[in-house]
């Protein structure tokens, strides 16, 4: 299933819906809107949107634990609004799986630039990325190998995506990890590495594994 042509604004208070509805109207979007956690599941489940405007707290949930649900299905691009502005809520938002990050209250201009680069940047990539029997769904955020699939974790997906769109490049740790987990990697965490085994696990029978390089990173390459 791929990305529908509509904006998801998620949100509790009327006022800020009825703001942000207003300037994306005037730009010419399509949108839904839902005051909580289960309208937006239920909008979501009829047809994954193009893109989602996230408020952090709503009145049936948190909206983190939803990111964190929403990514094992969908890689849909997410903006989260929040009253939370800490460099620590920035991270823990990030790290859910989010694409960028506004803290209220916000200039409506600024919070339409920031939309319009989210969708930018997810435009970027086609509908499916491909690599001999592999092939990436970059709406649904699936992933298979000999239209098998590959039952990929977001952070494996997210590692596979990058592989497949730069081959036979040595990707440095730091930058899969800044990519992958949105923030500068800890020389004593061992998440990359566990991810990247993984990966090469599920890749068995593709045509393709993952290569190590000494003090330079990792390469993707036919086996």
């Amino acid at each position: 299933m791929g990305y529908s042509d509509y904006l998801l604004l998620v949100e509790d208070e009327p006022l800020v819906q009825g703001n942000n509805k207003k300037i994306l109207m005037r730009r010419g979007y399509f949108l839904k809107q839902a005051f909580s956690l289960a309208e937006a599941r239920s909008i979501i489940a009829e047809e994954p949107p193009r893109a989602i405007i996230l408020d952090l707290q709503l009145p049936d949930g948190n909206g983190l634990e939803f990111l964190k649900e929403l990514r094992q299905t969908l890689n849909t691009p997410v903006l989260m609004l929040t009253a939370m502005g800490t460099p620590a809520d920035i991270i823990r938002g990030l790290e859910a799986g989010g694409d960028d990050y506004l803290t209220k209250p916000y200039d409506l201009s600024v919070f339409l630039m920031r939309v319009e680069a989210l969708l930018r940047r997810a435009s970027i990539l086609p509908d499916t990325l491909g690599v001999g029997r592999i092939r990436l769904d970059t709406a649904s955020g699936k992933a298979f190998s000999n239209d098998e699939d590959m039952t990929l974790s977001q952070k494996e997906y997210s590692l596979l995506s990058q592989f497949i769109q730069f081959p036979d490049r040595i990707l440095s740790a730091e930058y899969l990890y800044e990519k992958v987990w949105g923030q500068e990697m800890n020389e004593d965490d061992n998440s990359l590495k566990v991810a990247v085994s993984k990966l090469r696990n599920k890749l068995l029978d593709s045509g393709y594994t993952i290569t190590a390089s000494r003090g330079e990173g990792y390469y993707f390459e036919k086996v």
